[in-house]
């Protein structure tokens, strides 16, 4: 983790720091609107997530910087650091989510540009996965147990988007972010459990009070009948803009992509595209990695 250079690397919140004076100014700007969210205030309100808040103040969150939705060379290292991640973050705190930055789309971008931003990401991850899909969790999105998963965990990845107007806790004004939370960084505050239910209840005012509107109506809980957990990565706003069913598909075969794909270090096949050019511009699409000399 942290180590120097662009290649797609895992970082904590000092090396981010350290590096964004050299950053690109897209990420630069993602990452302060994003502490400013969490640390910030909205007419008297803290953020409504309260674990958001604390793992940013206290600098136990992981982050990724991706430079393009599209480009396979920025997606499969961000597959890599994905992975690293799943393999760090128990030593690293006891809850550290990663929090993943994207270039900004085209100004004109929709509402169902993001959604399908968001489910092309996730879906490359799932082809892409070197681990199979975990036999405990079913694999229709329609069941109350499904949850993305890869490195043979289950994930909970909730987005943030440029087109939200009200519903400023989801609002990410430079472009698509993606917070991914292991499904054991729930464990004892689930909503079966009297802490969850305090939590729930809690994060549930905060919201109410942060956006001032009522929380989401997709907003639910894992494992509980009629909510659907695939509603809640990127809450929609405008039904003809968002997705009537999962977009994502997943299976259990495995593998699904060539085993030269599966290798960490398989973006440099495709060090040399130019995918990805019709997001932020600049070098071709990879993950940036900040970390020390």
């Amino acid at each position: 983790m942290n180590e120097p250079g662009t290649e797609g690397v895992l970082l904590d919140q000092a090396a981010l720091h350290d590096r964004l004076e050299d950053a690109p100014a897209w990420l630069a700007e993602h990452y302060r609107t994003f502490r400013d969210s969490m640390l910030g205030e909205r007419d008297g309100s803290p953020f409504p997530c309260y674990f958001g808040i604390e793992v940013e103040r206290e600098g136990d969150l992981l982050y990724a910087a991706c430079e393009s939705t599209t480009d396979p060379a920025a997606l499969l290292r961000l597959r890599d650091v994905l992975y690293e991640y799943l393999e760090t973050y128990p030593d690293h705190a006891d809850r550290a989510p990663l929090a993943v930055f994207f270039a900004p789309h085209e100004d004109d971008a929709t509402e169902a540009d993001y959604h399908e931003a968001l489910w092309h990401v996730l879906e490359f991850l799932h082809v892409h996965d070197p681990d199979p899909w975990p036999e405990e969790i079913p694999t229709d999105p329609d069941d109350p147990y499904w949850e993305f998963c890869f490195g043979g965990e289950p994930l909970f990845p909730t987005s943030r988007a440029p087109f939200y107007d009200e519903r400023r806790s989801r609002y990410s004004p430079v472009g698509l972010e993606i917070t991914f939370q292991p499904r054991a960084v729930f464990d004892g505050i689930t909503a079966d459990t009297e802490a969850g239910e305090r939590a729930r209840d809690a994060i549930r005012s905060r919201m109410e009070a942060y956006d001032g509107v009522c929380p989401h109506a997709d907003l639910g809980d894992w494992g509980t009948e009629g909510d659907r957990e695939w509603r809640q990565y990127l809450f929609r706003e405008d039904d003809a803009e968002s997705p009537d069913e999962c977009p994502l598909r997943p299976t259990r075969e495995h593998p699904k992509a060539p085993a030269e794909l599966l290798e960490r270090g398989a973006w440099r096949r495709f060090s040399g595209s130019n995918a990805g050019s019709d997001e932020a511009g600049g070098s071709p699409a990879t993950v940036l990695g900040v970390g020390d000399d």
